[in-house]
Order: structure tokens, then C-alpha cells, then sequence
């Protein structure tokens, strides 16, 4: 029965992607005016290490699982948070699904060698176990790596509020304490808010749509609020250096907050091996007891 449910499910996942794939569905409308109106992608480098592996054999399936609309609109706005292309991630996603699927072939073949056999069914459903779990795996990945990305691109951020209110309190304007902040920090966070300034600079756009914008590309919101103030004060001239040190100091205490709250679930992790071990001793104590108590029986 599950045999049959098994290569049942799979017969049907490949008539459904040979299908989608022979008639792919069309690009929406606004898919294909963003692509053709919004700028050039920036240049990615080429994946090295297991990427390149993972690339080079799953390559063959891009084409048929982008057919099929993945990966998902959120999922490609943390590959971009990443600078990692869509193309490599679903090649990874392809070869390892693909050797979950045919490791336990590969094992059941290696077992009749040696004139042992399983059956078909543990086969088949460690296959299909496997090539889930396999299919999953990288997304899991990126999405851990993204939101890494984000708590520290918020701990950059407090950092660059405290700069702003500095350089505004010495008399500096919106624009130049924006731009004279932002070239003091370090890494991948004030590159980023680099890249949006400079962006806003060639293009002749206001400072704050260009942050605004960044808080939408990497899904942060404390920047699509630094930005609203900001054009508060460009536009309507209010001051807002009290309120950059208020959200500054806000952004720090929520990541405390966030800290504890990591530091109090790991502990609790690391609770659990004990209760299991304490449970597996109880066992031990009391099963020869209770095999007594039932022979009596």
C-alpha cells in the first residue's frame, strides 16, 4: 500500500512538471515591466567550492523549476540580500534532492551485492524522505543566513544613527550628514546604505527615497522609518536629532531584548540532553521491574 502510494505520488509530480513544463505560465504583467524598466542587475560572482559542484549538475533543472515559479518572491529577496543568484540556489536545491532520492537506490543496490535486501518499501520511502528533505535544505540555509544578515545590518544601523545626530549636532545639513556618516562605517551593512546613497546621487533622487527603498529590498523596516523622518526634516525642516538618538537607543535595546531571549532558549536547549538522559535512566530502573511485574502475571 504505501509502495503503491509512493511511486503513485511520484508518477504524478512528474506528469505535473512535464506538463507545466511543455506549457509554461505566462510572466505577469507587472513582472515583465519591472524587468524591462527597472536597472541591470548587479554583476554576481561565480559560485566556487560545493556551489560550483551543485551548479554544474543541477543546471539542467533551472530552467523547469523557474517554469514552475520557484523560488517564491520572498525567498529571492533574501538570495539578493545574499548577492547570491537564483540560478545557483535552485541548482543546489535539484542535486540535492536528486542524492537524496537515489542514495538509498545506491545503499539497497550495495545491499543486494552483498545478498541482503530491504524490500521496496523502506526504498522508496527513505527516497522520497530524502529528496524532501534535500529539496529543503538549502532554503532553510538561506533563509538562517538573511536573517543573520538583518540583525546585523541592524546593529550597523544603530551605529550610523548615532553618527547622523553627531554630525547633525555640529551643523552639518541632511544630505552631508547622511553622506559624511555613512563613508566612516565598515562592511557589508555601510555598503549597502553606500551603494543606496551614491544610487541617489547619480540620479538626481532625494536621500531618504533611496533608504527607503534599501528598507524594502532587505525587509527593514527601522530604515523605512529612519527614512520617513528624514524627509521630515528635508522637506518640512524639522529637527530630527532627537529622534535618530531615540531610535538609535530603541534599535539597541531591542537587540538586547533579542539577545536574552536567544541566550534563555539556548539554555533551555541545552537542558534538553539531560531530561532525555534522565528519562533513558528511569527506563533502565524500571523496565526489569515491570518485566518482573507481568511475568508474574
Amino acid at each position: 500500500m504505501i509502495t503503491a502510494l509512493g511511486l503513485g505520488t511520484g508518477l504524478g509530480i512528474g506528469l505535473w512538471a512535464l506538463v507545466v513544463g511543455l506549457f509554461p505560465p505566462r510572466p505577469t504583467l507587472g513582472a515583465v515591466l519591472a524587468r524591462a524598466t527597472g536597472p541591470p542587475p548587479a554583476p554576481v560572482p561565480p559560485p566556487v567550492g560545493e556551489a560550483r559542484w551543485a551548479a554544474r549538475w543541477g543546471r539542467p533543472f533551472v530552467a523547469p523549476m523557474q517554469a514552475l515559479g520557484l523560488p517564491g518572491v520572498r525567498l529571492a529577496r533574501e538570495l539578493a540580500i545574499l548577492g547570491r543568484p537564483v540560478s545557483t540556489h535552485l541548482a543546489q536545491q535539484a542535486t540535492c534532492a536528486l542524492t537524496g532520492l537515489l542514495a538509498p537506490v545506491a545503499a539497497q543496490l550495495l545491499l543486494a551485492v552483498g545478498g541482503l535486501s530491504l524490500g521496496i518499501t523502506p526504498p522508496v520511502i527513505a527516497a522520497l524522505v530524502l529528496a524532501v528533505l534535500g529539496f529543503l535544505t538549502p532554503t532553510v540555509a538561506v533563509r538562517a543566513e538573511a536573517t543573520r544578515r538583518r540583525v546585523g545590518f541592524r546593529h550597523a544601523l544603530s551605529a550610523y544613527l548615532d553618527l547622523v545626530g553627531i554630525t547633525l549636532a555640529g551643523g552639518a545639513g541632511v544630505d552631508s550628514a547622511l553622506g559624511d556618516s555613512v563613508a566612516i562605517g565598515h562592511g557589508w551593512a555601510f555598503a549597502q546604505l553606500r551603494r543606496a546613497l551614491e544610487g541617489a546621487r547619480l540620479t538626481r533622487t532625494t536621500p531618504w527615497a533611496a533608504l527607503r527603498q534599501l528598507g524594502n529590498e532587505l525587509d527593514v523596516g527601522e530604515l523605512s522609518e529612519l527614512a520617513a523622518s528624514v524627509s521630515l526634516a528635508g522637506t518640512e525642516g524639522a529637527k530630527v536629532r532627537a529622534s535618530l538618538a531615540a531610535k538609535a537607543a530603541a534599535l539597541r535595546t531591542h537587540q538586547i531584548t533579542d539577545a536574552e531571549a536567544d541566550a534563555h532558549a539556548a539554555t533551555e536547549r541545552m537542558s534538553l540532553p539531560v531530561m532525555v538522559l534522565f528519562l533513558g535512566f528511569l527506563i533502565f530502573l524500571g523496565f526489569p521491574a515491570l518485566t518482573q511485574v507481568l511475568n508474574g502475571l
